[in-house]
């Protein structure tokens, strides 16, 4: 993908409405956007770096609307804790699952789409169950792993719908937009 001025802003665009959609009331938790993103720039932007920032600049940006809101006695929920480069780290990952798609096709898309938000189910809550991140809410025993897995599988469905959804519109806004872009001019 050659990087051009609209390309830029059509980026920025998508980091400030994911981290928009993340702080937005009353959302069901684990229905955000920021997998399917992740995914999408593994897949679709050829700078590594980039690919891995934008996740990351889409997550901090609602991190700091959470927390100005938390202060502003609006929301319960903080923007910033302790240990919170856990987080970070998981979503960065997620990017190298995009990289898995060499050809964007709707079928490989979908089993990213599915595969990552498992990934991450499944490596959050060990880490959880493991008592990372100050967490120990769990036995350190199978039973207490099993409990914390059956705790989070709301998480885990929202996790999958919503990356199965939001990577539908960013995948298929981008090859719309692209395919627009290819389109010759006809003139009348």
């Amino acid at each position: 993908m050659k990087i051009n001025k609209s390309i830029i802003w059509s980026l920025i665009v998508m980091v400030v409405v994911t981290a928009l959609y993340r702080v937005i009331p009353g959302r069901p938790f684990g229905f955000e956007p920021q997998i399917a993103l992740a995914l999408f720039s593994g897949a679709v932007i050829k700078d590594k770096k980039l690919a891995f920032l934008l996740p990351l600049v889409s997550m901090f940006i609602s991190d700091v609307l959470y927390q100005i809101l938390y202060k502003a006695g609006v929301s319960s929920i903080y923007g910033f804790y302790p240990d919170q480069w856990i987080n970070y780290l998981l979503y960065a990952s997620v990017v190298a699952f995009g990289f898995l798609i060499k050809r964007v096709r709707v079928v490989n898309v979908l089993l990213v789409a599915l595969a990552a938000p498992t990934y991450f189910f499944l490596v959050s809550n060990f880490l959880t169950w493991a008592g990372v991140g100050g967490y120990d809410m769990y036995p350190k025993t199978a039973a207490g792993l099993y409990s914390c897995y059956i705790a989070a599988l709301p998480f885990y469905e929202m996790g999958l719908i919503s990356c199965v959804l939001f990577s539908a519109v960013l995948f298929g806004g981008w090859y719309l937009i692209n395919r627009r872009a290819q389109k010759p001019v006809v003139a009348a």
